[in-house]
C-alpha cells in the first residue's frame, strides 16, 4: 500500500520534505519500529481522542510511551476518551486498520504532540500500511507540526 495519498499530498503541498522507509509486516508502533530497526522512541504514534461534543483530536507521542489522558485533560481543560475501533476505521479508510498516520492536519483533525518528540533528531510516523514508515528530520517535523500545540502528556511505558 505504501503512504497513503491523502498524507502524501498533505507533506507535499507544505513543502515538507521527507522519504520512507520499507519494513517488514508488523501489527504496531513499537513493532514497526523493531522492523525498521529504528528505537521506538523515535516513532511518533497517533491516538485519536474524542471531546464530550463529538470533537477530534490526535494526540502524537513517542511508540515507546503511554498516553496519559488525564495529564492532557488537564493541560487542555477538557474531558477527553480513546475514541472507538469501529470510529477509528471510519475516520481514516484510506489506511489499513491500526496503521494511522500522525499527520492530523491532513484529516483536518486537531493535533498536540508531546514534547519527548520536541527532543528527537529523526521521527518516523506511520505511513497508512504496516509496512513503510515516514522519515522528517527535525526541521521538517518543526514544519509539520508548525501550528500544533505541545505539552508533556505521556509516560514511560512500563515493561
Amino acid at each position: 500500500m505504501s503512504i497513503t495519498a491523502r498524507v502524501d499530498d498533505y507533506l507535499n503541498a507544505q513543502d515538507i520534505l521527507f522519504n520512507t522507509v520499507q519494513h517488514s509486516h508488523s501489527n504496531s508502533s513499537v513493532g514497526s519500529a523493531i522492523a525498521a530497526r529504528i528505537p521506538p522512541m523515535n516513532i511518533a504514534k497517533a491516538v485519536v481522542l474524542e471531546d464530550h461534543e463529538g470533537r477530534h483530536l490526535m494526540a502524537v507521542l513517542p511508540a515507546d510511551r503511554k498516553i496519559n489522558i488525564h495529564k492532557l485533560e488537564d493541560s487542555l481543560d477538557l474531558t477527553l476518551h480513546l475514541v472507538t475501533e469501529p470510529k477509528l476505521y471510519d475516520m481514516f479508510k484510506d489506511c489499513e486498520q491500526g496503521a494511522v498516520p500522525a499527520v492530523g492536519q491532513a484529516y483536518n483533525m486537531n493535533a498536540i504532540y508531546d514534547e519527548e518528540l520536541g527532543r528527537l533528531k529523526d521521527i518516523y510516523l506511520e505511513a497508512g500500511d504496516h509496512e513503510t514508515l515516514i522519515h522528517l528530520n527535525r526541521e521538517q517535523f518543526d514544519k509539520l507540526m508548525i501550528n500544533t500545540m505541545h505539552t508533556n502528556f505521556s509516560n514511560e511505558e512500563l515493561h
